[in-house]
């Protein structure tokens, strides 16, 4: 990663994810009303229960002392520890920590898992820093978070522009702080680490392969043969890749990918595996693939194709672009990547959209595997991890797709209803303290 903080100014583009808390309530409320949920949960539901920033120096390779802004949202712990991830990017801030740790807790409350929801990061373009920068700057976020993160009150995760090696610095930092006697008992205080340090065994693909999943039982549900049919990714990232490559091996065919530099198409087919190591070799971006046409950033959800998945930031389809979609369906592997008018018109024009807080939610239910699975000194191989995230995902889908039949809903109303009815009743046999 290159280090020219001289120009950090001019290269971070502070570009707020806008309307995503705006977006997240709206859904809340459309799904609150439609069960009639209490006013009094309502209420609590509506607010988070803590907002954590910290501004923290850092010494950089050349000598000087940067300081930084992290977030830690936390926004309900009713059915258990605070769960989510961080990310490092320019869009960091309370705002959409806010909207995404909502997010959060609907999505851990439909998967049936015992945590309530999270989220925060650092705002910062991790592409300006070398990575023994981004390895202290990483350490010390972890120590200003100090009590405010541990493996029974909040456990944070990767998320956009962070990876297993992220988590492994801040599980060594926060254990390290422990006294000895106390350290390996920490060591779940992240998931997603590397799987020589307590991690998963198929973790880097559980969120990947769910998208795959909820496309997989969609297309049966409805007769569909995903042979031949052609679909989009925006971001070729960890989720965008493995949900291609397990598309492909069900012969679905890859025509269209964007990533933050730019997009390519192939009506005839993108190699996954091809453009994957593509992608490495060329400075993390598709752009110039071979056998490959640019295709302009505004045009990119109108590539004719069969199947869409926004893989990247929050509000990338919206009304401006919603009715340029040829797909016939939307597998959101981000989290908030449709806004409400987008989603309208899309529902209007007869697109279906698998919600987020499903469709993605493997890498959730990844993450309470590893989670138990450092609780108990156990070791789950890698098909029997894939095995019980397909058996947990599809009940998950099954459920929110009998109660949108049954309740003439959409399937992202349904899924927050699910969700919603889960909290309210552990409120309602819990009480309200005091």
């Amino acid at each position: 990663m290159g280090n020219s903080k001289n120009n950090l100014k001019t290269k971070v583009k502070k570009v707020p994810l806008k309307g995503m808390m705006d977006n997240v309530m709206e859904q809340f409320n459309s799904a609150a009303n439609h069960i009639n949920l209490h006013p009094n949960i309502k209420k609590i539901l509506s607010i988070t229960n803590n907002e954590i920033l910290v501004n923290f120096p850092v010494k950089m390779d050349n000598g000087d002392v940067e300081v930084f802004t992290g977030y830690r949202v936390q926004h309900n712990g009713a059915l258990g520890p605070y769960k989510g991830g961080l990310r490092y990017h320019a869009t960091v801030d309370l705002d959409a920590a806010r909207a995404l740790a909502m997010w959060m807790t609907w999505k851990t409350s439909l998967a049936g898992l015992p945590y309530g929801g999270a989220k925060g990061g650092i705002k910062i373009d991790p592409a300006l820093y070398s990575e023994s920068e981004l390895e202290r700057i990483t350490r010390r976020f972890t120590y200003a978070l100090a009590d405010n993160i541990g493996p029974e009150h909040d456990i944070p995760a990767p998320d956009v522009n962070t990876n297993s090696q992220t988590m492994a610095w801040i599980a060594d930092t926060y254990m390290s702080s422990r006294p000895p006697a106390q350290r390996s008992a920490n060591q779940h205080v992240v998931t997603g680490k590397p799987d020589g340090s307590g991690g998963l065994e198929g973790r880097d693909r559980a969120t990947g392969f769910g998208v795959y999943l909820t496309i997989k039982f969609w297309a049966d549900n409805n007769d569909m043969d995903l042979n031949g049919k052609k679909f989009i990714v925006q971001g070729f990232g960890n989720v965008g890749y493995w949900a291609s490559h397990f598309l492909e091996k069900d012969g679905a065919k890859l025509v269209g990918v964007q990533d933050a530099q730019g997009g390519i198409e192939n009506q005839d087919g993108l190699d996954v595996e091809a453009l994957f190591k593509y992608n490495h070799e060329n400075k993390g971006t598709i752009i110039n693939y071979p056998d490959s046409t640019p295709v302009e950033k505004s045009e990119f959800f109108a590539i004719d194709c069969d199947i869409c998945i926004p893989a990247a930031l929050g509000n990338q389809i919206t009304k401006k672009n919603a009715s340029k979609i040829k797909a016939k369906l939307i597998a959101e592997g981000a989290n908030g990547p449709t806004n409400v008018e987008g989603e309208n018109i899309l529902l209007e024009r007869g697109i279906v959209i698998i919600p987020d807080i499903l469709c993605n939610s493997g890498g959730v239910i990844g993450s309470y595997y590893e989670w138990l699975q450092n609780r108990s000194g156990e070791i789950w191989h890698l098909e029997e991890v894939l095995d019980k995230l397909r058996k947990k995902l599809k009940v998950s889908f099954d459920k929110v797709h009998d109660y949108s039949e049954s309740e003439g809903v959409d399937m992202r109303t349904a899924a927050f209803c699910i969700a919603i009815k889960r909290i309210e009743k552990a409120y309602i046999q819990r009480g309200i303290f005091p």
